[in-house]
């Protein structure tokens, strides 16, 4: 998503439409809380708050991308982005038996539009555009988006209930990793304890307890990874989802590449000790803040990935890794030059326009270096251009 404005909080009041659905996902939470003998774990109040049925974030009916959403994605804010991602999907293509595409959580639907549009200029079309979407109002949106977008070729996309098997081609998965329920943990010296969430006064408040052993087995392999033990009194986050998520994904590849874009680090960058609060973002109304425990089921939640655990997960699994760039360098590696080659004949507003999308796209300070593409493969598939330079794999 496009970096937004960075708050204390001063964020605008939602609608009165809103802030009782809100009231409704919190008194839900509040009532697994009661369940559970007084508090939950951060991870289990982030599931409720982005999935819980009919409430969570991200399977109510509300709007969440663009304008009148909460953030913006990188195919939203230029189709740049997907046509370049089309270039290395066609050549992958080309290496793969009847090879199909899969994307996971395709949001509004612009990328695959995006995707499907260009591959037909490149003689390059699937069969099939498979999308596995977990909110229903989010597939009748794309559904809808896709059939006024691309009329003619909508008829390639299948909506999946599950992860495929034996899947030969490209998985895409754009901004879905962060959106993993994530543990949030605290180290003082051989002291751990998780921080969990409980309800105080009628609020949702932080609450410490004892570690259990997965976590703290999980902390250990963290301290091993960078070298060193934590500084006193630290805090973060670790995604214990990733693994099997990861796993699953691989393992439904048979052979192709999968393509991983968000906003992420490595391990030694993420557990660094400047970084003693961690990595959580919400978003809401285009507001960046850090207080995940206000407004429940109407802001989004996400917490950035550790690509060197996602890395060694791939590995683990039997994938290789393809590559591992920051944004910028996927796309200019992968004919962002090529798709401005008509730049100059263009109208002059078109220009400025084409210039502020690839700026948004590419800037360190924006979208460039933050958001991170990794590469992981299965079977004897040549990494694409994209991963061709400045490629950061020594560094997982």
């Amino acid at each position: 998503m496009q970096p937004e404005r960075h708050t204390g909080f001063d964020l605008p009041a939602p609608d009165e439409q809103s802030a009782a659905h809100s009231r409704r996902v919190a008194e839900y939470i509040c009532q697994r809380i009661k369940e559970q003998g007084g508090s939950i774990s951060f991870a289990e109040f982030m599931q409720h708050a982005l999935y819980a049925p009919g409430l969570g974030y991200y399977v109510s009916g509300t709007t969440k991308f663009g304008r009148d959403g909460d953030f913006i994605t990188a195919p939203e804010i230029s189709p740049l982005f997907g046509k370049v991602l089309a270039r290395q999907a066609a050549a992958i293509l080309e290496q793969v038996d009847d090879g199909q595409i899969f994307e996971l959580g395709a949001g509004s639907g612009v990328l695959a539009a995006t995707i499907l549009r260009k591959l037909s200029t490149l003689n390059a079309l699937p069969d099939r555009y498979y999308i596995l979407e977990v909110s229903a109002d989010l597939r009748q949106r794309q559904s809808e988006y896709l059939s006024t977008e691309v009329p003619d070729l909508a008829a390639r996309v299948e909506w999946l209930p599950d992860f495929p098997v034996d899947f030969s081609g490209v998985i895409v998965a754009n901004e879905v990793a962060d959106a993993l329920p994530v543990e949030r943990f605290t180290k003082d010296g051989s002291l751990l304890k998780q921080i969990r969430v409980a309800v105080e006064n009628g609020e949702f408040q932080w609450h410490q307890d004892d570690a259990p052993d997965l976590l703290g087995k999980a902390v250990d392999g963290i301290e091993k990874k960078i070298g060193r033990q934590f500084p006193g009194n630290y805090q973060s986050e670790i995604c214990l989802a990733l693994t099997p998520w990861i796993s699953q994904l691989v393992n439904c590849l048979r052979e192709g590449l999968i393509f991983l874009f968000d906003f992420g680090v490595t391990c030694r960058e993420y557990y660094a000790p400047d970084r003693s609060e961690g990595w959580i973002r919400c978003h809401f109304r285009h507001h960046a803040h850090s207080n995940p425990l206000i407004l429940p089921g109407i802001q989004d939640l996400t917490a950035w990935v550790d690509f060197s655990a996602l890395a060694d997960a791939a590995v683990d699994s039997g994938a290789e890794i393809a590559g591992y760039v920051s944004q910028a360098h996927f796309l200019m590696n992968g004919g962002l030059q090529e798709e401005l080659a008509d730049f100059t004949s263009l109208a002059v507003a078109e220009q400025l326009e084409l210039s502020r999308q690839t700026k948004l796209l590419t800037l360190p300070g924006e979208m460039g270096e933050n958001f991170k593409c990794i590469g992981l493969s299965r079977g004897d598939i040549a990494p694409p251009l994209a991963f061709r330079d400045s490629d950061r794999t020594h560094k997982l």
